[in-house]
């Protein structure tokens, strides 16, 4: 079965950086896009990036344009987000997630994904 296990969050100071990685089993990686999303407690989740599955294309969204940056490595079938200039609303527990067949779509933030992981916490003091 497909499982997906995310791993590097943490606590850090506001202004740090945290790289998240997620591995991914039980399914031909690099014939999908992949996500990540967060959801604080008493909000929403929220779509924070989506990569194509040669990484050709991303996207992201606007709370996290120009901090974080997503990337995979499909030979090791793990997926990354390398976020930067954190801040406390950064704050969440961090999931990734199989998108969909090799793009991520329009509606990639919306829609979410069909097999999620169990999720990495963050926290950004201030």
């Amino acid at each position: 079965q497909v499982q997906l296990v995310e791993s590097g969050g943490g606590l850090v100071q506001a202004g740090g950086s945290l790289r998240l990685s997620c591995t991914a089993s039980g399914l031909t990686f690099d014939y999908y896009a992949m996500g990540w999303f967060r959801q604080a407690p008493g909000k929403e989740r929220e779509g924070i990036s989506c990569i194509s599955w040669r990484g050709g294309s991303t996207y992201y969204g606007d709370g996290v344009k120009g901090r974080f940056t997503i990337s995979r490595d499909n030979a090791k079938n793990t997926l990354y987000l390398q976020m930067n200039s954190l801040k406390p609303e950064d704050t969440a527990m961090y999931y990734c997630a199989v998108i969909g067949y090799a793009s991520c779509g329009e509606s990639w933030s919306r829609a979410g994904g069909s097999y999620w992981g169990q999720g990495t916490q963050v926290t950004v003091s201030s």
